[in-house]
């Protein structure tokens, strides 16, 4: 019997990369898993496919985190697929390194909407499902304090998320409901190699202030969910776990 056996998670995001490997720790450990996508349908169904081939229990629902009616459905969808939630995972989230120069409104608001008002909706809608023992999973980032040059909208995004963690803390405790956060460094993930950082001197540099040595993989993600959805880590809350092997 897995440390999520009988629990139900719902992560955003979860068609690839860190989500997607955090869906299939959650998903080894016996939670059931709503795989949640906002364009990659393919993406999300191969994950689902992979849980499904394993013995788990897993569907996917595809929804815009930015958009409360998407975050109403997808709560609405689980339900339906699982009968509760237990856990929630805000990972979806966009990043596009700009220089101040070339910051525009329209970047500005794309990357919020999804980096911090994403996790607040499903937040707001997971807390209405969620019983004692319920745990929230933000996925953050170290850029919210290492500051990366041109990363001034999405750092501040993360360093936003870093404050709804601790006021979600706060403000859930009473119902017994934890809210942490996960902060990676730099993961590869298909979005790297797309936005090209696989290979570039910055991921280099940061490799190379890296006391482990290497870049993330979205596999890392999965047992350190799976701790914070489970009972294990259940006198954490208000927390924000780097986990960047040692990158500060």
């Amino acid at each position: 019997m897995g440390r999520l056996t009988n629990k139900v998670a719902v992560v955003t995001g979860a068609s690839k990369g860190i989500g997607a490997g955090i869906a299939k720790g959650l998903a080894a450990e016996g939670a059931a898993v709503v795989v949640n996508y906002a364009s990659s349908k393919e993406g999300a169904d191969k994950v689902v496919a992979e849980i499904r081939a394993k013995g788990g229990k897993a569907v996917a629902v595809q929804g815009d985190v930015a958009k409360a009616a998407d975050v109403e459905r997808l709560f609405a969808e689980t339900k339906k697929a699982f009968g509760k939630v237990d856990v929630l995972v805000n990972n979806a989230g966009v990043y596009e390194f700009v220089p101040i120069a070339d910051v525009t409104e329209k970047h500005f608001h794309r990357i919020f909407d999804t980096n911090v008002l994403g996790p607040i909706l499903a937040t707001r809608e997971a807390a209405k499902h969620l019983g004692e023992g319920g745990s929230v999973i933000n996925v953050g980032s170290v850029a919210s304090t290492s500051g990366p040059p041109a990363s001034v909208v999405y750092s501040a995004t993360k360093g936003a998320l870093d404050s709804v963690t601790r006021v979600l803390a706060n403000e859930l405790g009473p119902k017994k409901i934890r809210v942490n956060s996960i902060n990676p460094g730099p993961v590869e993930t298909e979005g790297t190699h797309s936005a090209g950082f696989i290979g570039s001197d910055f991921l280099n540099q940061a490799i190379a202030q890296t006391p482990l040595g290497r870049i993330g993989q979205p596999e890392d993600f999965g047992p350190i969910a799976v701790f914070l959805a489970s009972d294990d880590s259940g006198w954490l809350t208000g927390e924000t776990l780097l986990a960047a092997g040692g990158l500060r």
